[in-house]
């Protein structure tokens, strides 16, 4: 199921959202202000963010750079009630995929989600988290300058790491990446996540790890050990 965070502080607006999405099987986490956002987008494999620009504590563009600043590709709708050009221009230049004017009919937000989902996401030809850095046009990973030996199955693996950095992952989510000719099954998704984690041994990555988490899967994070 693709998981979205919604994040707006309009109580109508918001709740409607919410509804209306799910309605369409999508899962929506709705986040009121900047903070419950910062929170929540680390904590879930977000796949898009619907993002409202005027929120209690903030512009919803800090948000936007934060992300986009660590690295995160996940595409942002930007929701604003300005008319002006300039914020919707300080918008795309900030990492936004699209916008959307308030008021809007449910339908135009629906299409603009499904054509952002299935668009290549190349605003950003990197993907960096803590010493890795990922090369999507080059289909290459380096730790610091060291180029990481990956196989295309495990390439996939470790992309999908770092573009969740320090959310959880579930081999449900991975299976849904790696399984796009039916080749993958499900048992087989912790011998990729083994064979990832022995590449990045081999390469002497110490800064960052692939964790298990205890019945659900796996997160990508900082080593907390010196």
């Amino acid at each position: 199921m693709i998981e979205l965070l919604l994040v707006e502080d309009d109580p109508v607006l918001g709740r409607g959202l919410h509804v209306n999405l799910e309605l369409e099987g999508y899962r929506v986490h709705w986040a009121r202000d900047l903070n419950a956002a910062g929170q929540t987008f680390p904590a879930h494999p977000i796949q898009l963010v619907i993002l409202d620009l005027n929120l209690p504590d903030g512009n919803g563009l800090s948000f936007l750079k934060k992300i986009r600043d660590a690295g995160s590709r996940t595409p942002v709708i930007v929701l604003t009630a300005k008319t002006d050009e300039d914020s919707v221009v300080e918008g795309l230049q900030s990492g936004a995929n699209d916008y959307v004017r308030k008021p809007f009919g449910n339908k135009e937000l629906l299409a603009r989600i499904k054509t952002t989902l299935k668009e290549p996401q190349t605003r950003d030809h990197q993907a960096r988290y803590g010493d890795l850095v990922v090369y999507f046009e080059k289909r290459k990973i380096l730790y610091g300058e060291q180029e990481i030996d990956l196989n295309r199955r495990e390439f996939e693996v470790l992309t999908y790491f770092v573009e969740h950095a320090e959310s959880v992952v579930t081999r449900e989510n991975l299976l849904s990446v790696l399984d796009k000719d039916g080749e993958i099954f499900d048992r087989t998704i912790d011998s990729h996540v083994s064979h990832v984690r022995a590449r990045l041994r081999t390469a002497g990555v110490k800064s960052v790890q692939i964790s298990s988490v205890y019945g659900v899967g796996y997160r990508l994070e900082k080593n907390k050990e010196p």
